[in-house]
């Protein structure tokens, strides 16, 4: 089973490929060749840093964007994304400005509002509480770091941060995750095994 873990150069990809390892990949393909993506069996995007860079380091890869929704949205293998790499599955992104993400899970990328007593970004661990039917989410304690989240269709959990905060977005063969599983200890290590596991 090869893993395509796309290499766009806004990831914390040697610690996500260290993590996938430990969950029991042994196939792992750090990438940014888009046949490469196209052969996978299942999709990795991480993501750290601000929206707009992610988004325009992801299509300044020839192809890179087709080869993913081929394989992803038309062949249904099952696809992760991590931090950024989950919000750029939203329509759009606000972060210094309006712009646009993959559009594959309808919303929008929002900034954090401080709050007395809430500190904006989202730093350390906090509880995921699953909102909705996701066989890969279970409740526990995930590690965060953000100043955007999500909010939009297909929401899985969420966490507190002086409210509801979208923690998991998914549908079919699609899963993201706002917390890191790479620095979520047991329970990152945790659902990377149940995704390499998954049969959507």
């Amino acid at each position: 089973m090869t893993i395509a873990l796309i290499d766009y150069g806004a990831g914390n990809l040697h610690s996500v490929h260290n993590a996938l390892k430990a969950a029991g990949a042994s196939d792992i393909a750090v990438t940014a060749d888009p046949d490469t993506v196209r052969r996978a069996d299942r999709v990795v995007l991480p993501g750290v840093g601000a929206f707009r860079a992610c988004a325009d380091g992801l299509r300044a890869i020839d192809g890179m964007v087709d080869a993913m929704e081929a394989r992803v949205l038309g062949d249904g293998v099952p696809f992760l994304g991590v931090c950024v790499g989950m919000q750029l599955l939203a329509t759009t992104g606000e972060e210094f400005g309006s712009h646009p993400g993959l559009n594959w899970i309808p919303g929008t990328v929002r900034a954090l509002t401080p709050a007395p007593g809430i500190h904006v970004p989202h730093m350390g661990w906090n509880d995921v509480v699953p909102v909705a039917d996701a066989p890969l989410i279970e409740a526990g304690e995930a590690y965060f770091l953000h100043s955007y989240a999500f909010e939009g269709d297909n929401v899985l959990a969420t966490t507190d941060h002086g409210g509801p905060v979208t923690a998991a977005i998914g549908r079919e063969n699609l899963l993201g995750v706002q917390f890191h599983p790479e620095k979520s200890q047991r329970y990152g290590i945790a659902l990377l095994e149940r995704f390499l596991a998954w049969r959507p």
